[in-house]
């Protein structure tokens, strides 16, 4: 069960013609064609796709055949029209992949086109490491640079003393200015160990300076825990192939540095949102002594898949739980905190979850890909928290000033978005609060969950909390 997108993703290939099936009446129709029909084909088909998806909501081989040319010869003619009247030479290329992404984009807010690039840094993102020297960056056009936005603590770029504000001018003697983003972040990429040379302007020095580095494996770390005196706090930024084995190590590590016993874990899921689904059984397994986690449904009822967890020694030792949660935890951490919360495992706390119940499948797809909504997720008692989102078991609000993190809207007001379980998704029950304050003492939702895992006497409602 560790690979529920990879399943689907064969499980989808297989349920559907290939592409030179479902076109071949048309490809033999214009094979005699002038070559920039070709073009138009392809629209064409892709067209018939959008229609058959975003309207009859129905199986390719349903539609009926001649329909099925007729809305072909439609887009073809559309094509035609704007090939012929824009105002500027059309590129064929950009056509065909403005035809893909508003393809995906009819169906709900997840599905999309991924081209090369950005294939590589979902990729990157999903292994949790890479090579480079540690910067987040942004492009200020303005001033022909890369602004340093973050910098990774141990990486290359911190060692060198690289700065927040800093600005990358040039790359090894090439100018920065006039580039696109990918094309500057593909140059600071490399082979481990092998050497770069960043120009670098700082605000508050006059000249331009060199830095040399050396590249190095990065890692992404989404797990970050500490010792709340004798309970063992957890946060989970985002699920990608580096977390649960992470959690692991620094769950242990704690436990061992602890100089009192260790009362209970909390499990901070707030603003997480989610990741890799088989990374998100994990984690929920290493809290979990057994039971269905998750269960993920395609188009088929029939093809319904099941993550249950496995007995084996638990992170937890059966001491209390608590999740916190809020509007910004979406997707995998919401499959954790249900299938606790379906469970008894875990109370949760805080305010309700984003609503995010459906699962991605990556295609390839000539050297892009597209990510496809393929299955919806569900809770071990069959919950399905699409457009509705995990309600929490204790619902503790932060105190906030005005302008301090606005309220998140759910799912459920997200354009094209999947229907949940209810024949209408209300809105106004979408979504919820994102604020959590930087100090642990002001963070009214962390000290309500200490109190629920040390046993205290706690209050019922959040108003009722000692501030």
């Amino acid at each position: 069960m560790r690979d529920l997108v990879g399943t689907f993703a064969a499980r989808f290939a297989a349920a559907h013609l290939s592409w030179k099936e479902l076109f071949a009446g048309p490809v033999t129709r214009f094979r005699h064609a002038e070559r920039e029909f070709w073009a138009y084909i392809i629209l064409a088909a892709l067209a018939g796709v959008v229609a058959t998806l975003n309207v009859s909501h129905a199986h390719f081989g349903e539609v009926p055949v001649p329909e099925l040319y007729r809305r072909l010869d439609v887009f073809q003619n559309a094509v035609r029209l704007v090939r012929k009247n824009f105002v500027d030479p059309v590129d064929d290329n950009l056509l065909i992949k403005g035809a893909i992404e508003g393809m995906l984009g009819a169906l709900d807010p997840h599905s999309a086109y991924l081209d090369a690039v950005s294939l590589r840094e979902l990729e990157t993102a999903r292994r949790g490491q890479f090579s480079g020297i540690g910067v987040d960056v942004s492009m200020a056009q303005s001033e022909g640079a890369l602004r340093i936005v973050g910098v990774i603590a141990g990486s290359p770029a911190a060692r060198a003393g690289l700065q927040i504000d800093d600005r990358i001018i040039s790359i090894d003697g090439g100018h920065v200015a006039g580039r696109a983003l990918e094309e500057v972040l593909a140059k600071m990429r490399g082979a481990v160990d092998a050497p770069i040379t960043l120009t670098v302007m700082r605000p508050g020095h006059d000249e331009p300076f060199d830095v040399a580095l050396v590249r190095a494996l990065i890692y992404l770390k989404t797990v970050a825990s500490r010792l709340e005196r004798d309970v063992v706090y957890i946060k989970i930024a985002s699920f990608n192939g580096r977390t649960h084995a992470d959690l692991l190590d620094q769950v242990w590590d704690l436990r061992h540095a602890a100089t009192a016993a260790i009362k209970g874990y909390i499990i901070d899921l707030r603003n997480n949102p989610g990741g890799l689904l088989d990374e998100a059984i994990a984690v929920t397994d290493d809290f979990l002594d057994f039971g269905v986690i998750v269960v993920v449904k395609g188009r088929e009822a029939a093809d319904a898949q099941f993550a249950y967890a496995h007995s084996r020694n638990k992170v937890a030792d059966q001491k209390p739980i608590v999740v916190l949660i809020n509007g910004g935890s979406a997707s995998a951490s919401e499959i954790v905190a249900g299938a606790l919360q379906d469970h008894g495992r875990a109370t949760i706390v805080g305010t309700r979850s984003f609503g995010k119940g459906s699962v991605q499948t990556i295609i390839a797809l000539d050297g892009a890909a597209i990510r496809l909504t393929t299955a919806r997720f569900y809770t071990p008692s069959g919950r399905s928290i699409q457009a509705k989102g995990i309600e929490p078991d204790v619902v503790v609000e932060e105190p906030r000033q005005p302008g301090e993190g606005a309220r998140i809207l759910g799912e459920a007001w997200l354009p094209h978005h999947l229907r949940g379980e209810a024949k209408k998704d209300n809105r106004e029950e979408s979504g919820s609060s994102s604020f959590v304050p930087l100090e642990p003492e002001l963070d009214m939702q962390l000290q309500y969950a200490l109190k629920v895992v040390r046993g205290e006497q706690i209050a019922k409602n959040a108003r009722d909390v000692p501030r």
